[in-house]
């Protein structure tokens, strides 16, 4: 999450000489993978040339110089070894920084694209931009652009102790940072300090801004924050949360894997104590 020069190029136009390129290939929003591609993450390559200008085969931009596209399994004739789906989830800790977030990018274009097949204004079914990554209504030029939805995630601390929660949908055991959706109209310092009380009934001193992750589900931003406790006891909601418990630095329970801006602000913080 360190503020470092960014691999991706996403404003470069389509190389016209790149040698090989990265095809992320998706079936009902999982990335399919060569399970039997050592090393790596099983990500497909294949010759450039056998993609530009293919009809079914998105450009999403440059990763270190090399052209990514992105494509449904169906429509996917160029493989020559099967591929599984798998949820990014799961590839999380296989893949670098760069390479997760433009897999991210992939999985939110094609879903982009699956929910913006008619216009929103009048209905009429939708157009792909030749060059902009738009959904144009050929009736009323009405163009919607891939949904981002931020949100905030933050870990409270006070002094050796972090609050974490545990979600119904967590596994048993299993707890992390807080998190909510920004309102309308809502700072992201608001939304933090807003989600923390909701979901935990503590209030909060100073915030500081920390870092921020694309985070494909299904097509969120998450703003990362570190968050001093200033009072309160804890009081969960019972609807998103069912636990939340302060713990010890040394003493953390099961937590989110490496390359999540959720572990990503606990490691930072246990590096520090």
């Amino acid at each position: 999450m360190a503020d470092t020069p960014n691999p991706m190029d996403l404003s470069a136009p389509e190389p016209s000489r790149a040698d090989e390129a990265w095809v992320f290939v998706i079936h009902e929003q999982q990335l399919c993978v060569d399970t039997e591609q050592h090393p790596g993450p099983g990500i497909p390559r294949l010759p450039a040339f056998l993609l530009r200008g293919h009809p079914d085969y998105r450009f999403l931009g440059l990763l270190r110089d090399e052209p990514c596209y992105v494509c449904l399994q169906a429509d996917h004739e160029l493989a020559d070894r099967p591929l599984y789906p798998l949820s990014l989830r799961q590839l999380l800790g296989q893949m670098d920084e760069a390479l997760f977030t433009m897999a991210a990018r992939a999985l939110q274009v094609i879903s982009w694209r699956y929910n913006h097949r008619f216009c929103s204004r009048c209905g009429t079914p939708t157009e792909p931009h030749a060059t902009e990554l738009t959904m144009v209504c050929p009736a009323c030029d009405y163009r919607q652009y891939p949904r981002i939805t931020p949100c905030i995630i933050a870990l409270v601390t006070d002094g050796d102790h972090a609050l974490l929660g545990h979600s119904a949908r967590f596994p048993e055991g299993f707890y992390s940072c807080l998190a909510g959706f920004m309102e309308a109209g809502e700072t992201a310092e608001q939304a933090v300090r807003r989600e923390v009380m909701e979901e935990s009934g503590v209030t909060l001193g100073e915030l500081r801004y920390f870092a921020s992750q694309s985070w494909p589900f299904p097509h969120s931003l998450m703003l990362g924050f570190h968050a001093d406790y200033a009072g309160g006891e804890i009081r969960i909601d019972d609807d998103e949360i069912t636990d939340a418990r302060w713990f010890h630095y040394s003493e953390l329970p099961d937590i989110p894997p490496p390359g999540s801006i959720a572990r990503t602000l606990i490691d930072h913080w246990r590096d520090n104590r």
